[in-house]
């Protein structure tokens, strides 16, 4: 508990010191406020706009999570099908790796004129960047598993469904979660490209109009409000993370002890 405590301060502490050496720099090297603000003014702009940040941020909050679960739901299975079926991997991967390659930006313009300028196109767009993360970090966990693991397995009897439940799933689960925690980084940075394109609301169309009236201090507000959002994001994968593998060695800290605070 009190090693879990001070790590969430000295996380704190690394955001205060960011903080400090900005508001100093700016001062010290006297930056025109309209070129980089320091961060008590963007946070005193926030005080004062804070109504209509806080409405995009909901719009845009519900963009990241529902393309993000779209993508977990996708993309496990997904991995577990290209693994379990040399079919599958031959005919439907080289079409991930394709989907990949496409840059959405382009892509975006088409989700527009096929689902016009509503939630869909931004839950597709974010859904899409989520996705090859998670699935190819899931394909390398589900093939990492030792083959003598496997050939003591199957010399016990247990069927597949019990061997996939209770060996492959928890051997896999820490390359999951190095794809889900990349997703997820992923996600905010997707949603607000799709705001980009086509959008009347969220923190994307926000950034768009403060850019447009040069109101700098209220750039870096939404751009602060939705780092926030993507780390909220982040950490609570984090957090799902230590409380199903806390038996992993990415899970323990510098004494061998498990961390699940």
């Amino acid at each position: 508990m009190l090693a879990g405590v001070i790590r969430r301060w000295r996380t704190a502490f690394g955001f205060l010191v960011l903080f400090v050496l900005w508001e100093l720099g700016v001062h010290l090297f006297g930056v025109r406020e309209y070129i980089l603000p320091p961060p008590t003014q963007v946070f005193r702009a926030l005080a004062k706009n804070w109504q209509p940040v806080l409405t995009s941020a909901g719009i845009t909050s519900l963009e990241i999570v529902s393309g993000y679960a779209l993508a977990i739901a996708v993309s496990i299975p997904l991995a577990v099908a290209i693994v379990f079926s040399r079919a599958i991997e031959e005919t439907v991967y080289p079409v991930v790796v394709f989907l990949q390659i496409v840059p959405k930006i382009a892509v975006a313009p088409l989700f527009i004129i096929w689902f016009g300028f509503g939630f869909t196109p931004k839950l597709l767009l974010v859904f899409l960047l989520s996705f090859f993360p998670i699935v190819i970090a899931s394909i390398a966990g589900f093939r990492s598993i030792d083959p003598d693991i496997m050939d003591f397995v199957h010399t016990t009897g247990a069927g597949g469904l019990r061997t996939f439940a209770k060996i492959r799933l928890p051997y896999a689960l820490p390359e999951i979660f190095t794809g889900l925690k990349v997703g997820a980084a992923i996600s905010a940075t997707a949603a607000v490209v799709a705001e980009f394109v086509a959008s009347d609301r969220g923190l994307g169309y926000l950034l768009l109009q403060y850019n447009g009236d040069l109101n700098t201090q209220m750039v870096f507000a939404t751009v602060m409000v939705l780092g926030a959002i993507g780390l909220l994001v982040y950490f609570a994968v984090e957090l799902l993370e230590r409380l199903v593998i806390p038996w992993h060695a990415s899970q323990t800290d510098r004494r061998g002890e498990l961390s699940i605070t």
